[in-house]
Formats: structure tokens, C-alpha cells, sequence
């Protein structure tokens, strides 16, 4: 059953975050490779490698490394996937979905279009053993640059689709409130698709007797989730992008005419985002087994986290910098 009252748990206090500066923009995502190394996308289409956790000091985050330029998308790179063999899945909100090679910085077109139209917003994928890849298109009416219209017109227009190897994509769900992170249940019975414009997690069934029934794994989460990771114990780390906010879902529940025009207006406008941090990290349940949030002027609009070597790091569409912070051992359990 979805957990779909929570937000009565106490958040406990995010540990203080550390500043790792870009020469870049907006690093959406982060994830880490299968040697550790962080990789993220910026907004003039470089995918960059960083080695923020080295063996030496051991336990301990190093000073500001350089960031390897490992491919350049010529658009604009959003969610990423490392791949078994050495590649990455890049969501790239202007191209699609590619596969980049950093041996040699390669891309290669692995889907732009999808039901015949052009594949625009591309925003989140995963893997699943056998090669499946399920990614997410967050909005067929608004571009990334103006994705606040879409929260405020609360249109449903996003989808998760799947392409299987060799095979063509095909929507699987439709109709999503800003479709975002996707992630796969660690023995993959399931997928399940952020919903930012409605704060919940869709879940898609792929096994079992509910093989392509969706429900809700998680409802009314605490603010407006955008990507996820999976992290130890088979937990779902979920990027907290703002806090709930109760004038938007008083405008959701109103005429789509409004919605519509309020969502016109929004793309000519580029609010400052709040000063909240927050991350979540649930079970397969959809239990919320971790709520960690700071008030932190210094990093805004938090859009990612991944957990790895006892450490959360955290991107954001905003910042100029990643950040990190040790893993908080006092919230386990």
C-alpha cells in the first residue's frame, strides 16, 4: 500500500554542506561511476568527471579537484546513468536520449523521437539488467527553460518511456504531472517515476501479478521531488527541489484556463529559488526512512543526490558548485 501520509515525520537537520566549485552551470545531476568518480552535466553541454573521493586522505573529501571534460553534448545534459560496460545515459532536454563513451567522448543518438514527435525534454533514465532503459520526459508543452509554466499549468503531459535493445520507444506511462527521476526497485519489480508537479512517486509494476498496473509508492511527500538515486539498503535518495507549497496547490485545484494563463506568464518571469535543502530517502515500501533539510542560502534548488562512501552529494539546476556532506549516521534507522 502507498505511503501517502508523511509529512508529519520531523525532518532531522542536514549536515553543514561543502561548496565544490564548477566552471559551469547548473549541474541537474550527479551520479558516480564504477571507480567512484562524480559525473555531472552543465548548461553549455558538457558532461564533467570528478574525482571527489579519492583512497588518500581515506574518509575524508579532497580539496577542489579539477573537473575532466569527459563528452560534449551540443545541447543541453540533464539526468545520467553509467552503464555496466563503461558508457553513460545522458537525458539531454534538447537532443534526447545519448550514450556518451568517455574513453573518447563519443555521443550517439539512442532516441529523439518518440510516437513519431521530436523527443524534447528528456530528463531522467535508468537501466535495468538485461538492457531496458525507462527514462522520463517531464513535458511535451513547455522547453526546459521555461519548466516553471508547466509546474503552474499543472498540464500532465509528461511520460515514462521505454526502449528496449534493439527496439524503438514506447510510452508506458502518460499523463505524469512533470515527469522527472526515474529508478528501478533493487530486484526490479517495479519503476518508479517522480511526479514533481503533484509530490508524489508513480510506480509502474514489470513483474508479478500486477505486471502493468501503476499506483503510488509515495504520496504527499514534503516538497516537489525531482531526481533520484538508489543509495545502500536499497534506499531511494529523492532531491527535494523546493518545499511544498500551499498557493500552488490551491492554483492546481483551480480553472485550467487560469492555471493556463498563470503558466503564459511564468515563462517571462525566473523567480530566485528558496533557500530550503532538502533531501528524502525511502524503502521499497515507500517508507520515508530519512527526511534531512537545511535552510541554506548558499545552495539553492537542490535537483539531485547520490549517496556513496559515507558522504550525500548534491547537485542543483541553480548553483555553479555541487555539493557534499557527510552521510548523517544519527538519521539511520
Amino acid at each position: 500500500m502507498a505511503n501517502t501520509q508523511q509529512t508529519n515525520r520531523i525532518p532531522l537537520p542536514m549536515p553543514p554542506l561543502r561548496a565544490v566549485p564548477l566552471d559551469g552551470r547548473g549541474p541537474e545531476d550527479v551520479v558516480v561511476d564504477a571507480v567512484g568518480r562524480v559525473l555531472t552535466g552543465v548548461e553549455d553541454g558538457r558532461v564533467l568527471r570528478l574525482d571527489l573521493f579519492p583512497k588518500e586522505p581515506q574518509g575524508t573529501v579532497a580539496g577542489v579537484p579539477r573537473a575532466e571534460v569527459i563528452a560534449r553534448t551540443g545541447g543541453r545534459p540533464l539526468g545520467l546513468e553509467p552503464l555496466p560496460d563503461g558508457g553513460v545515459l545522458v537525458c539531454d532536454a534538447r537532443r534526447g536520449l545519448l550514450r556518451v563513451d568517455p574513453s573518447d567522448g563519443t555521443v550517439r543518438t539512442l532516441a529523439d523521437t518518440v510516437d513519431g514527435a521530436p523527443l524534447r525534454f528528456c530528463s531522467n533514465a535508468t537501466a535495468a539488467a538485461d538492457g531496458t532503459v525507462y527514462f522520463s520526459v517531464s513535458s511535451r508543452r513547455y522547453p526546459l527553460e521555461d519548466w516553471l509554466g508547466d509546474i503552474l499549468e499543472h498540464s500532465g503531459t509528461g511520460q515514462l518511456v521505454r526502449l528496449r535493445p534493439g527496439g524503438r520507444p514506447e510510452v508506458v506511462l502518460d499523463g505524469l504531472q512533470f515527469a522527472n527521476g526515474v529508478a528501478l526497485a533493487p530486484d526490479e519489480s517495479f519503476v518508479t517515476v517522480a511526479e514533481t508537479g503533484s509530490r508524489r512517486l508513480t510506480r509502474l509494476w514489470l513483474t508479478g501479478p500486477r505486471a502493468g498496473q501503476r499506483d503510488v509508492l509515495a504520496g504527499d511527500l514534503p516538497g516537489y521531488p525531482d531526481n533520484m538515486s538508489r543509495g545502500s539498503g536499497g534506499l531511494f535518495w529523492v532531491a527535494l527541489a523546493a518545499p511544498r507549497s500551499t498557493s500552488l496547490e490551491r492554483l492546481h485545484r483551480g480553472k485550467p484556463a487560469l492555471r493556463q494563463a498563470v503558466g503564459s506568464v511564468a515563462r517571462h518571469v525566473r523567480p530566485k529559488p528558496g533557500p530550503l535543502t532538502g533531501v528524502l530517502a525511502l524503502d521499497a515500501s515507500g517508507r520515508i526512512v530519512h527526511d534531512l533539510r537545511r535552510r541554506s542560502p548558499d545552495y539553492r534548488m537542490v535537483t539531485s543526490v547520490h549517496e556513496h562512501d559515507g558522504h550525500l552529494v548534491l547537485g542543483s539546476l541553480h548553483e555553479r558548485a555541487l555539493a557534499v556532506c557527510a552521510f548523517p549516521s544519527a538519521s539511520r534507522g
